[in-house]
């Protein structure tokens, strides 16, 4: 018996195909199911089972469409009343894939209706279990998800689920969570890359800490999430449709040109100092990278029209494969090549580059301002003085109170930064993007802590 990961690394996600001679069993996939089956096909099996941990708030599922194209049983969690047919199990049920035998733990917390599977072997033995968004790396799934209402009667459901699975599961079982490796789905971020039920034990708040403290502990540190997730759960409930993944439309300079003139959402997917270096002026810059999906998707009016500008098709179709993970499928068209190219008569536009260092000298010098685009709880832990803190889902709503003089934009590490940088840039206003790991700023006298 094998178990293969999948990694969705933008999404900080995993799915799972399980194999064992010719039967297979995914758990968990993401929308772009062409990886799913061609793993599937590199391993010789024909899928059986596709599993549901529980209905999904950060990703959209290809669950549906897999089951459909594999003519495999599609398993969700009983309590969801979905708008598709479904085995819907409960705690107890038995998934028998032949030689693969998963049996069904209800894990409440990160949803109602959460389930993990365990997976045993046939002489009795526990191989696993996939544990979705309830034990994660040393962290739980985040709780807050379907409401402020439920947020602490889940919170204590999570305590106990994961409770729950290190009693009835021996220590040497593996653990195979969906969150943790990056998504806001998990409670605090999540550490290893693989672990068992008894080192869990060790390093899980769950597991360690009395159940008022890790409920007071987990809901103090809820930080905010994208705002995508609002749609997920919808469209998971109601099934999404198959999944496009081709090229969209190409856009010539003239109707690119006026497209922007327009107010529409045009996106760069070039490289960060790329765009500071030369751009079309009223683009946004979202640098083709892991942390691409989440802050577009974050940002995002949702449902306007969405052009891309790339330097080439791959681009675009990669960006094209991310944005449908989280249901972004209508792109209004793309333009590609070098961005010159592309200006319809217009002059590019272009910003400085700097790092902490830079920035420490400079505010010697004269008098400029400093946004933060980094989260609240990541300000308070360290700052540096005097900077006005705008989170960058929030910088849209609040472009208004920022002073009319030089800006130098900071975050952790300069992908956030990049995209604030594009949305303030404009002609009246010098804008610095401050391109630097946040550490580095230690190295100076600019931090501080609240």
């Amino acid at each position: 018996m094998d178990v293969s990961i999948i990694e969705t690394s933008s999404l900080g996600d995993r799915s799972y195909l399980i194999s064992d001679g010719a039967v297979g069993v995914v758990v968990d996939p993401q929308r772009d199911i062409d990886r799913v089956l061609a793993l599937a096909r590199d391993r010789g099996v024909r899928i059986t089972h596709v599993l549901e941990t529980h209905i999904h708030n950060d990703y959209v599922t290809g669950g549906l469409e897999l089951s459909r194209t594999t003519g495999a049983e599609y398993v969700v969690p009983t309590g969801d009343d979905v708008g598709y047919q479904r085995r819907a199990v409960s705690d107890g049920d038995l998934i028998d894939a032949g030689p693969i035998l998963l049996q069904v733990l209800h894990t409440p917390g990160h949803t109602h209706h959460h389930v993990s599977y365990v997976l045993r072997e046939t002489t009795g033995g526990i191989r696993g279990v996939f544990t979705g968004g309830s034990m994660l790396f040393g962290t739980t799934g985040r709780t807050d998800l379907l409401g402020k209402e439920h947020t602490e009667e889940l919170t204590h459901a999570q305590y106990h689920s994961v409770r729950r699975l290190a009693d009835e599961l021996p220590p040497d079982t593996e653990v195979y969570p969906t969150h943790g490796f990056g998504s806001f789905c998990a409670a605090t971020p999540a550490t290893g890359d693989s672990s068992t039920v008894g080192e869990q034990s060790k390093t899980n708040p769950a597991l360690t800490r009395d159940e008022q403290s890790y409920v007071d502990e987990l809901l103090a540190g809820l930080a905010d999430y994208p705002a995508y997730y609002a749609h997920m759960g919808v469209l998971n409930t109601e099934g999404p449709p198959p999944v496009d993944l081709s090229l969209p439309k190409p856009v010539d300079p003239d109707e690119l040109r006026r497209r922007i003139e327009d107010g529409e959402w045009v996106v760069d997917l070039r490289e960060r100092t790329a765009f500071a270096a030369g751009h079309l002026g009223g683009t946004l810059g979202f640098e083709l990278s892991d942390s691409f999906v989440t802050y577009l998707g974050w940002l995002y009016t949702w449902g306007a029209p969405l052009t891309l500008i790339g330097d080439n098709e791959d681009q675009v179709a990669d960006a094209r494969r991310e944005l449908v993970r989280i249901g972004i499928d209508d792109l209004d068209g793309a333009a590609v090549g070098e961005i010159h190219t592309l200006v319809a008569g217009t002059a590019l536009r272009s910003y400085r580059v700097a790092d902490f260092a830079a920035l420490s000298e400079a505010l010697r010098e004269k008098d400029i301002t400093v946004l933060d685009v980094r989260q609240r709880n990541e300000y308070d832990d360290s700052h540096i003085d005097g900077a006005i803190n705008i989170p960058l889902h929030e910088l849209a709503d609040r472009q208004s109170t920022l002073p009319n003089r030089e800006i130098w934009v900071h975050c952790a590490s300069g992908y956030r930064a990049s995209v604030a940088a594009s949305m303030i840039d404009r002609p009246d206003r010098t804008t610095v993007l401050i391109n630097d790991e946040f550490d580095n700023a230690n190295d100076t006298d600019l931090t501080s802590t609240t």
